[in-house]
């Protein structure tokens, strides 16, 4: 067949693997027009008709519109900016489809009711922007008027969730956790108490640089004596006691007395809130971090060896 050949609508279809219905579907609509007529009045069609069907049949199988096909037949858009435009409606598509596969994941591992399933998946189904605003709230009430201090700004950002695109099941879930827990007023409280005591132990010490957190302190000192099984309240724990005490004198420019033992035990007790380390966990699984150390054993041993020689 040469390039002046005209097709009938059954040739057109037995070339392109299509039916003649649908030939005569996208006839109609005009995106593939017939060339002319043959003497008894049937449709002819040439050569580019074929080329024309089998860019419909990919566009269509790739999910584009009839409408935008026709724009593109009739090149009044490129087909570039069309692949762009669904790739990017696509990537949408697929990110809300994994989206719910989690959730639908966690609620099976979870548990969950209908009312805590409803709740995961609204804030699953959260924008990133929209999750940046509710958690900027919580850190709002944290470090608000202190987070210009660019080690409180460190800190803020160290406390920022970044849900990824594609997240996992258990990223999803420790996302809903956490949402839910940066609402809880008490534990706000908390953490805005914790920033306030850091921010008054810097403003005493006339320390502008960062120094050792009392809880890292803590840490080196009370973990190996808590290893080794030592009972907080036995005389063999007044050395470590005296150790984190004289150390966080030293830093914050103070004696070490009641008063001082005073500021750091409440100081110390603010820190071990369960609801912290919660934050940090999840956290971690959000961000896909490693792990964070647990400290809750050390500072609730030393909390008890510290309370046991600090007047009341």
């Amino acid at each position: 067949m040469n390039g002046d050949t005209l097709y009938s609508i059954g040739d057109l279809a037995r070339r392109t693997g299509l039916t003649v219905k649908t030939v005569r579907f996208y006839s109609d609509r005009g995106i593939v027009p017939p060339t002319g007529r043959s003497p008894a009045g049937h449709r002819l069609y040439g050569i580019d008709a074929v080329a024309r069907l089998d860019l419909v049949r990919t566009l269509r199988d790739l999910g584009v519109d009839l409408p935008t096909i026709h724009r593109v037949v009739d090149r009044e858009i490129s087909l570039p900016e069309v692949a762009a435009a669904h790739a990017e409606a696509l990537a949408v598509q697929i990110r809300t489809l994994r989206l719910r596969r989690a959730v639908l994941t966690a609620v099976t591992r979870r548990g969950s009711t209908p009312e805590e399933m409803d709740l995961m998946h609204r804030l699953a189904r959260l924008s990133e922007e929209e999750r940046r605003r509710l958690i900027g709230d919580f850190l709002d009430t944290a470090f608000g008027d202190l987070d210009a201090n660019p080690e409180f700004a460190g800190v803020r950002r160290s406390m920022t969730p970044e849900l990824p695109d594609d997240p996992e099941p258990e990223q999803v879930e420790a996302w809903v956790e956490l949402a839910e827990l940066s609402q809880d007023p008490d534990f706000r409280a908390v953490m805005r108490r914790l920033a306030e005591q850091h921010a008054a132990e810097r403003a005493r010490s006339g320390v502008t640089v960062p120094r050792r957190d009392p809880v890292a302190m803590v840490r080196d000192q009370a973990g190996p004596a808590l290893a080794s099984g030592v009972d907080p309240a036995s005389a063999l724990a007044d050395p470590v006691v005296a150790a984190v005490t004289a150390r966080y004198a030293h830093t914050v420019g103070d004696p070490d007395d009641a008063g001082l033992r005073r500021r750091l035990l409440l100081r110390l007790e603010s820190a071990n809130d369960p609801r912290r380390e919660s934050y940090l966990r999840l956290l971690s699984v959000i961000n896909d971090w490693p792990a964070p150390e647990s400290l809750a054993p050390a500072l609730g041993w030393f909390i008890r060896a510290l309370r046991a020689r600090t007047p009341a």
